[in-house]
């Protein structure tokens, strides 16, 4: 599925104001999973999950 960038942005942004304005509630909680559908099938998804990747072991790899 393809999506251009345009409604990758049109998602996130309303989601980013339903976050900020109202909290979470359940509609909202489905725009924000339509947009995460959207992102992982664009052009963009291998960039997020390589970034979650080394968040994930710069996490790991701090020690207290």
């Amino acid at each position: 599925m393809i999506l251009s960038i345009s409604g990758i942005v049109l998602f996130g942004v309303i989601a980013f104001l339903f976050f900020r304005r109202d909290g979470l509630k359940i509609s909202h909680a489905l725009v924000c999973a339509l947009f995460g559908f959207y992102v992982a099938g664009s052009s963009i998804a291998p960039s997020i999950q390589a970034g979650g990747a080394s968040l994930a072991s710069l996490i790991g790899g701090l020690k207290f």
